[in-house]
């Protein structure tokens, strides 16, 4: 994970968010670019790392992960760019390439989806079918447990962790370090403790886009 996070990483930056599809909203009996241009203004994943809500699609790097999506045979009069590919990773890839124009985006896929057989928890909806793909319409009895489920998985190194990384180093900031004594018989000295200070303060600047910049020199400005 550590060697992934500095593969993701580049100009000042060392921290990555996850981001995750458990399961994956893939209905019965679609393919996988029925479902990707099923979200025409979001992605189909949600952030599991505290950083907030990310506005817009935008990240500098990442890594995605598909599990159990078989391969799609290339249809006569594809619907869209991603209906012409010819296999799952180059649907996947395509997608990165058109959500986030400009990144460095990698897209492995794996047929094997994730089982989910006991001892994993039964939390699913009853609209998913045994292997974890939506159905159509609630069934009308009590339905099977889930068997196994298609995930996608991501590690994005973008500019949401900002506000994640910002506001560590004003919650950290506020606190009067000499009160501690604790804190520096440990042998951390006071102007290291600032010098990991402003390290901090740094690497969240790296995370930064333009409105970002512009606040944090607002708050800058009145420190």
């Amino acid at each position: 994970m550590m060697h992934l996070a500095d593969t993701l990483n580049f100009s000042g930056r060392k921290v990555v968010a996850a981001w995750a599809s458990v399961p994956f909203p893939a209905p019965r009996g679609r393919s996988l670019p029925d479902a990707l241009c099923a979200f025409q203004q979001d992605v189909p994943w949600k952030l599991l790392s505290s950083c907030g809500e990310q506005q817009g699609s935008c990240c500098f790097a990442q890594s995605v992960v598909l599990r159990g999506i078989c391969r799609e045979s290339p249809i006569r009069q594809p619907a869209s760019p991603l209906h012409a590919c010819e296999s799952t990773e180059q649907v996947l890839q395509c997608y990165l390439r058109a959500r986030f124009p400009g990144a460095f985006s990698t897209a492995h896929v794996l047929e094997q989806p994730c089982d989910t057989l006991p001892p994993y928890p039964q939390f699913f909806s009853t609209l998913l079918t045994r292997q974890g793909f939506l159905r159509d319409e609630p069934p009308g009895f009590s339905s099977a447990a889930v068997e196994s489920v298609p995930v996608l998985a991501a590690l994005q190194s973008s500019p949401v962790l900002h506000t994640l990384l910002h506001s560590l180093y004003k919650d950290v900031q506020k606190l009067n370090a000499r009160r501690w004594a604790s804190f520096f018989s440990a042998g951390v000295e006071q102007d290291d403790f600032q010098e990991a200070l402003q390290e901090l303060r740094t690497l969240a600047q790296c995370y930064e886009t333009g409105f970002e910049a512009e606040g944090s020199e607002d708050e800058a400005d009145s420190d």
